[in-house]
C-alpha cells in the first residue's frame, strides 16, 4: 500500500523512536482487513522496533491498537487511517515509542492532572482536513494519561455505528458514550471543556499582562502577517485569537499563493503559526473578543472570559464565517444533514441525494465533488444564471447526477425530528413552493464578517465589514483593522497577508507619531 518513497519516509521517523512498539490487528475476512493488513505488515517491516500480533479481539473489524509493551500507553484506530490520518498514524507510532510530544509542559501537566476516566470515540472520513487535529489532540492526550483512551473511527467503514448514532459531520466526538462535541478541536480546546477551572485561571493569567504596543485580535492570515511585522520592529506585541489560522483551517486546497504551487488549509494555518512564534509574540490562542473599549493613551479588548487586556495600537483581524440562510430547520439540523464543508461531510452522505445551495464558485465546487460520492446533487441558485467560472459549469453540467434549479429561494428545511429528509424553495418565476426529498443540505453562499462585538465602537459598512482607509486606519484612532473582515474588496489570502502587513506598519507609524507628540507637550509644560 506504502510506494517506496513513503517506505523510506517512515523508516527514517520510526529510527526516532526509543521504545519498542506492539501493533495488535483485530481482523477478518473482509476486503478491507486484507488491505489494512497490508499496511500494517509494510509498517512493521521498515523498522526492528515494531512488531505485529495479528490476533487481536477488537469487536470492530479491520482496527488495530499501537501499544507500548509493559505499560498501559495505547492509541486505537478502526479503520485503515490513509489520507489525511496518516499523518496521525505516523505521529502515534512515534509518540507510543517515545517519541518527545510537542506540547507546552504546561499543558502536558495539565493533561496528567485530570481527574477520571475518559472513554473518547471519534469519528473521522479520510477526506476531512479538520479531522486530524482531533484525532491527533485525543491520541497525545491518552499518551499522556493513560486514563483517557481513544479510539478513532473511520465512519465510512462503519456505516451501521454511523447511522445508529445518527452522526451526519465528522469529526464528531463522543465521550463515555455520550455527545462530546463536533468540528475541528486542539488539545486546548478539549481540555477547556474537561477541566471546568481552566477558564478562570486563563483569564487571571491574561489580566495581569502588561500592556501591549500592538494587540492583533485574530489569528489568521492577517493577523499573523501583523504580528510578524510588529514583532519584527523590536515592539511588545500580542496575539489573541479564537483559533490560530482562522478560516484557513476549513480550506481544502491553496493553489493560488503566489510562489507555492499548492498546499492545503491546515498545513498552511501550521506555517503561519510557526513563523509567528519564531518571533517574540505573545499568542493568547482560544481567546474570543467580545468588548473593544477605546481610550486616549491605551485601548482595551475584554475577552469573553471576562479578562481585559490593554494595548497602545490594536489590529482587527478577525475574519468571516460561513453565512448561513436563516430559513426554519437550518440551526435545528446542523450536523444533522446541514453542513458547510462537503470535503468534511460528503462521505458521510454516500448513496444518499443531497442539495447545494449557492451558485458562485464554491457552490459549484461543492456539487461536483459531492456527485462523486452522493447518489444525486441538486444545485439551488438564487439567481436566474450560476455564478461560477465557466469550466466549473461546464464539468458541472457534463454530471449525470446533477440537477440545476435557477431562481429559487430556499424557504425551510425539512426533518423528522432527528435529521434532515428535505428541502422547500420558493419559484421565483412563479411564486410557487416546491419540495425536494433529500437527505443533506450543503449551505455554500459565502462569507459574513465577525464583527458582531464591534457595533457601537468602530464604523462599519452596511455588510457588516470594518471601514478602513488606504492605511488600515479605522474610525477610531489606534485601532487599525485587515483582512476579511474589512471592507477591501477581493477576499483572498494574499491580500489578507499584505494588509495585514500594512496595518501593522502603520499601526507603528501610529505608535512614533503618538509618541513624538506626547515628547513634544511634555517639553513645552516643561518650559511653561
Amino acid at each position: 500500500m506504502l510506494d517506496a518513497n513513503i517506505k523510506t519516509q517512515l523508516k527514517t521517523y520510526l529510527a526516532m523512536v526509543s521504545q519498542p512498539i506492539e501493533i495488535v490487528a483485530s481482523l477478518n475476512d473482509g476486503a478491507k482487513s486484507k488491505e489494512l493488513k497490508e499496511l500494517l505488515q509494510e509498517i512493521a517491516a521498515v523498522s526492528d522496533r515494531v512488531t505485529l500480533n495479528e490476533q487481536g479481539t477488537d469487536s470492530r473489524k479491520p482496527s488495530f491498537t499501537i501499544n507500548r509493551p509493559g505499560t498501559d500507553i495505547s492509541v486505537q484506530f478502526a479503520g485503515i487511517p490513509m489520507g489525511h490520518e496518516f499523518t496521525s498514524l505516523v505521529l502515534a507510532l512515534l509518540q507510543v515509542g517515545g517519541h518527545p510530544i510537542k506540547l507546552d509542559e504546561a499543558v502536558i501537566e495539565q493533561i496528567r492532572n485530570l481527574d477520571g476516566d475518559y472513554q473518547f470515540e471519534t469519528y473521522f472520513s479520510l477526506s476531512c482536513q479538520n479531522c486530524p487535529d482531533v484525532v491527533q489532540a485525543l491520541n497525545v492526550m491518552s499518551i499522556i494519561n493513560p486514563r483517557i483512551k481513544h479510539v478513532a473511527i473511520d465512519g465510512a467503514l462503519f456505516q451501521e455505528e454511523v447511522d445508529s448514532r445518527q452522526i451526519m459531520s465528522v469529526p464528531t466526538m463522543f465521550l463515555n458514550g455520550e455527545s462530546f462535541g463536533q468540528g475541528r478541536s486542539s488539545v486546548e480546546e478539549i481540555l477547556a471543556k474537561l477541566d471546568t477551572n481552566a477558564g478562570s485561571r486563563k483569564a487571571e493569567e491574561l489580566n495581569a499582562k502588561d500592556p501591549f504596543d500592538v494587540l492583533v485580535i485574530g489569528g489568521g492570515p492577517a493577523g499573523a502577517a501583523a504580528a510578524i511585522y510588529a514583532a519584527r520592529k523590536g515592539i511588545r506585541t500580542g496575539v489573541a485569537a479564537e483559533r490560530f489560522g482562522g478560516q484557513v483551517l476549513d480550506t481544502m486546497s491553496i493553489e493560488n499563493f503566489i510562489s507555492v504551487q499548492e498546499t492545503d488549509g491546515p498545513r498552511f494555518a501550521a506555517q503561519l503559526e510557526e513563523h509567528v512564534r519564531s518571533y517574540d509574540v505573545d499568542i493568547m490562542n482560544l481567546q474570543r473578543a467580545e468588548q473593544l473599549i477605546p481610550g486616549d493613551k491605551e485601548i482595551s479588548v475584554r475577552m469573553e472570559n471576562g479578562a481585559v487586556l490593554k494595548s497602545k495600537t490594536v489590529i482587527l483581524a478577525t475574519g468571516a464565517r460561513w453565512r448561513n440562510i436563516n430559513v426554519p430547520g437550518e440551526q435545528e439540523y446542523r450536523t444533522k444533514g446541514v453542513a458547510y464543508c462537503p470535503h468534511c461531510d460528503g462521505p458521510l452522505f454516500k448513496g444518499k441525494r443531497v442539495a447545494v445551495i449557492g451558485g458562485g464558485n464554491s457552490g459549484v465546487e461543492a456539487a461536483i465533488d459531492l456527485a462523486g460520492v452522493v447518489a444525486h446533487v441538486t444545485l439551488i441558485e438564487y439567481g436566474d444564471q450560476l455564478r461560477a467560472d465557466d469550466v466549473l459549469q461546464r464539468k458541472l453540467r457534463s454530471l449525470p447526477n446533477v440537477d440545476i434549479i435557477m431562481s429559487a429561494q430556499t424557504t425551510e428545511i425539512h426533518g423528522d425530528g432527528t435529521k434532515v429528509n428535505g428541502l422547500s424553495y420558493k419559484d421565483r418565476t412563479t411564486d410557487t413552493i416546491k419540495k425536494v426529498d433529500l437527505e443533506g443540505v450543503f449551505i455554500q453562499i459565502g462569507l459574513v464578517p465577525n464583527t458582531e462585538w464591534l457595533k457601537g465602537t468602530v464604523n462599519l459598512s452596511k455588510y457588516g465589514e470594518i471601514e478602513i482607509d488606504a492605511k488600515g486606519q479605522t474610525s477610531v484612532p489606534g485601532v487599525f483593522a485587515a483582512g476579511d473582515v474589512t471592507t477591501v474588496p477581493y477576499k483572498q489570502i494574499v491580500i489578507a497577508i499584505g494588509e495585514g502587513a500594512k496595518a501593522s506598519l502603520s499601526a507603528f507609524d501610529h505608535l512614533i507619531r503618538t509618541s513624538v507628540t506626547e515628547e513634544e507637550t511634555a517639553t513645552e509644560s516643561a518650559a511653561a
